[in-house]
């Protein structure tokens, strides 16, 4: 049912006036709705009318099907008003052909009813301007905090075990027993037993859906008794490393001494068993960020992303054979990687004739639906040199929130949650980009790693097309040798932790054939989203 907060929206177009709340102070709009401006934190806040007009700063065309209500082909778009383009709708532009969607075009809303709700739709304007301009992204430069303290709790800690379950399509293993499996080899890689473990850490906790948790820390707790002093487990977080951060804070903070951190997801099987159940009645989304997405179909993380990219496109000329050198050059890496899903050789022109997914993202831009577990021993810096295997240190995180927590509503040209978190990064350390000899860089869908290639400094902002037209430059023996065991979209979406694992493997000299000669610095980033973190690890 409708709900207060939102009503006034929904049912706007029973008059066929488009309405957002606008501040009475400072005249700013806002969507979605809020109980303070978010221009000047005052509460005058009431419904207005706008034109309607707006301006398309991102699509894409959804090739795929993720639910029976919504047959494909369809276009996602998102709008920018007239009126302050700092308010944005994911929408749906329809009547208009495939070859006449742009970037820039000038938009008008049109209202479709579905029962006691008014969806805002938008087709291409036909008076007035045709095409607007599109809004700057806010740099993040400016509002990066100093280091709170010389005191860096990044030196009192480092990565001392890794372990990994079974990873595989479809394995129909109870995802608890993959967890336990990837934790005892973690310990064990450390030379620890699970008595001097004081410590669980875990991202997203007890309670995510689909596939991506065993249960958490209460279900690991249950099964080895561990007995820890202190515990973690959240999704709000900067991406899934999150929870490494918050072990190396608990460690060095002194509250305990060896943390177990990890992560689980069996996608592949949970998806399967979905398919075989009798499907669910619908019903719709209210209170969260889908209820603004899922009227229009916008269901994905694939179609949010996919927005960004074509709005990155647009801006700097940057084409899909910049996102297939990503592909390509994972496929390659994952063929030296005997764990990894996929390892048949993948050529530019495999990448290119693949089946659209979400323009402008094909089959071969997205990660890859597995099960498995991946585990890291996170330990007091003075104690690690006396441990098994040698520790890899800490030289500094990047875990600040800049722009909007938002798929649309902040930074349009690239991932959310990348250039913010890598620009804190940098502040903590006099380490620079060319001091990187491997990155290890998320990789859920293509454009995430071309995200993080440019917010983390590997090139300039928009320069990702030139950077990657020589695919020379990220292989292992290139430049910045990238995602060097095939990434998520060749070796299986672990979610985050596959990257831990592979900087630690490439810092200690274990990778076999795929290793980075001389790999001392490795720059890792988890998320995939909102919000995200990096890190750069080194060795002793």
């Amino acid at each position: 049912m409708l709900v207060p907060e939102t009503a006034f929206f929904w049912t706007s177009g029973a008059d066929g006036v488009l309405r957002f709340r606008r501040c009475a102070d400072c005249r700013a709009f806002q969507h979605p709705p809020g109980p303070v401006c978010r221009a000047c934190g005052s509460s005058a806040l009431a419904p207005e009318p706008v034109s309607g007009r707006g301006v398309l700063v991102g699509f894409t065309v959804n090739e795929h099907t993720w639910t029976p209500a919504f047959p494909p082909p369809y276009v996602i778009g998102i709008v920018a008003i007239d009126e302050d383009p700092r308010v944005r709708l994911t929408t749906n532009i329809v009547d208009v052909p495939v070859s006449a969607l742009a970037v820039g075009r000038a938009v008008q809303v049109r209202f479709e009813q579905v029962e006691d709700v008014w969806l805002p739709l938008f087709t291409l304007a036909t008076e007035g301007p045709l095409e607007g301009p599109v809004p700057e992204d806010e740099l993040p430069g400016p509002w990066v905090r100093p280091m709170a303290s010389p005191d860096k709790f990044e030196d009192k800690v480092a990565l001392t075990g890794i372990g990994r379950s079974r990873i595989g399509r479809r394995l129909g293993v109870d995802p608890l027993s993959l967890t336990v499996e990837a934790c005892r080899n973690a310990v064990a890689d450390a030379g620890l037993s699970m008595a001097d473990i004081d410590g669980l850490s875990t991202y997203p906790g007890g309670f995510a859906a689909g596939g991506h948790s065993e249960g958490g820390v209460t279900a690991l707790e249950e099964s080895l008794r561990i007995r820890p002093t202190w515990f973690n487990g959240a999704g709000e977080t900067p991406g899934q490393g999150g929870s490494v951060v918050a072990a190396m804070l608990a460690v060095a903070a002194g509250l305990c001494r060896h943390v177990l951190c990890f992560r689980t997801v069996w996608e592949s099987t949970w998806s399967e068993r979905v398919r075989a159940r009798p499907p669910s009645p619908g019903g719709r989304v209210e209170g969260d960020f889908m209820s603004w997405r899922a009227p229009f179909g916008a269901l994905s993380a694939a179609n949010w992303i996919a927005m960004n990219a074509t709005n990155h496109f647009h801006r700097y000329g940057t084409t899909r054979a910049a996102l297939g050198a990503i592909a390509v050059n994972a496929r390659r890496n994952a063929g030296l990687n005997p764990d990894a899903i996929y390892r048949e050789p993948m050529t530019m022109d495999d990448y290119l004739g693949a089946r659209m997914i979400t323009s402008p993202f094909g089959l071969y831009d997205c990660d890859v639906p597995c099960d498995g577990s991946i585990a890291l021993v996170v330990s007091a810096a003075d104690v690690a040199p006396d441990l098994a295997r040698p520790p890899v240190y800490v030289e500094a995180v990047g875990t600040q929130i800049i722009d909007r927590v938002s798929w649309d509503q902040g930074v349009l040209s690239h991932e959310p949650q990348t250039q913010g978190p890598a620009a804190h990064l940098w502040s903590r350390t006099s380490m620079r980009p060319a001091d990187v000899d491997v990155a290890e860089l998320y990789d859920g869908f293509t454009f995430n790693c071309l995200s993080w290639i440019e917010g983390l400094g590997f090139c300039g902002p928009g320069e990702a097309g030139d950077f990657l037209a020589d695919p020379g430059r990220i292989a292992l023996d290139g430049e910045l040798p990238l995602n060097t065991f095939g990434g998520q979209l060749s070796a299986g979406r672990t979610h985050g932790y596959g990257y831990l694992h592979e900087a630690v493997v490439q810092l200690r000299g274990d990778a076999g054939d795929r290793q980075v000669a001389g790999a001392r610095v490795a720059a890792v980033s988890t998320g995939g989203g909102t919000p995200g973190g990096c890190f750069l690890f080194r060795s002793a």
